[in-house]
């Protein structure tokens, strides 16, 4: 196979050479900005060429309708520069932190079982409802089972032995109730708090 010969260092350019070429190219972009960009763009021909090659005009008509957009603006209350800038960029922080922070909870139940005791709540849900929800234990110990009856179908989503909190997110497989049922295994009393929101149509408790 045959590899191309290498230049030798006669062949590469100077620096003196790079540094002509660097120039012709510097002069070239300001040629290029005063005689076309600037008359195109802004309508300033300080050579004359732009008007000529007919770019002057439509820079002017550029500009003009920027600034009829500028007092249209201001006419609305749309304020300075400055000022829609910096509602910008409070803008974009603010809807920022809000994205961050978490919606609040639409209902919530806290409850105590004394030993042997039990608490059932339920939501009301359609087929695709979501519910987010979060249960704290403050005491002892509590078994729960979360499940679901309705329409003739029942499931069970999660069961918990023992629990001192759980936390997630409830997708209604079906229409009807979905909801949690607790009971006291512990020798003494305890409390519990659940906060839920989502999507539901009724917020249950009791038997």
């Amino acid at each position: 196979m045959y590899n191309a010969d290498k230049p030798s260092l006669e062949e590469l350019p100077s620096s003196a050479q790079l540094l002509k070429s660097t120039v012709l190219a510097a002069l070239a972009a300001v040629v290029i900005l005063v005689t076309v960009i600037l008359p195109a763009e802004y309508g300033v021909d300080p050579t004359g060429v732009g008007r000529v090659l007919e770019l002057t005009e439509m820079g002017e008509i550029k500009e003009q309708l920027h600034e009829e957009a500028e007092q249209d603006r201001l006419k609305h209350g749309g304020g300075d520069k400055s000022t829609s800038l910096f509602d910008g960029v409070l803008g974009t922080f603010f809807s920022s932190a809000y994205a961050q922070s978490p919606a609040p909870w639409n209902d919530e139940a806290t409850f105590t079982l004394q030993p042997g005791e039990t608490h059932e709540l339920k939501l009301v849900m359609e087929e695709g409802d979501v519910a987010e929800y979060k249960m704290e234990v403050e005491g002892g110990r509590v078994n729960f089972d979360l499940h679901a009856h309705g329409n003739g179908q029942s499931t069970t989503y999660e069961k918990g032995r023992g629990s001192t909190g759980s936390e997630g997110e409830l997708v209604a497989k079906f229409d009807g109730d979905h909801g949690w049922f607790w009971r006291n295994r512990d020798k003494s009393a305890l409390t519990v708090k659940l906060q839920v929101r989502g999507t539901y149509s009724a917020f249950k408790q009791g038997q």
